[in-house]
């Protein structure tokens, strides 16, 4: 039996994004938002990357829809009010990535 281990810190999936989708990750919740705001994060290859992103900050209060796009590293949040943008960071570093700023 042959076990693999992937030691890469940079990624959720090994050098080179080796498990991307080339999709975009859409989480939705609870109609529109009245503000969206688009973010920049280094560090993410692939759907699962987006998926680890996109869960991280649909738990925050009050956003209403997340986009990650591991391709351009935009991360598209619609929330009922602005966020803090310290939340943000704190959201995305949880995912395992770094918020780069404001795109």
């Amino acid at each position: 039996m042959t076990t693999e281990t992937n030691t890469s810190t940079s990624s959720c999936c090994g050098t080179g994004g080796s498990c991307g989708s080339g999709t975009t990750s859409d989480v939705q919740i609870q109609g529109a938002g009245a503000t969206t705001t688009v973010y920049k994060v280094s560090g993410m290859t692939c759907g699962h990357c987006e998926g680890a992103v996109s869960q991280e900050i649909s738990a925050l209060d009050g956003v209403t829809a997340v986009q990650a796009v591991a391709e351009t590293g935009e991360l598209t949040v619609t929330s009922a009010a602005p966020l803090d943008e310290e939340a943000v960071r704190a959201a995305v570093d949880e995912a395992g990535y770094e918020l780069v700023g404001r795109a």
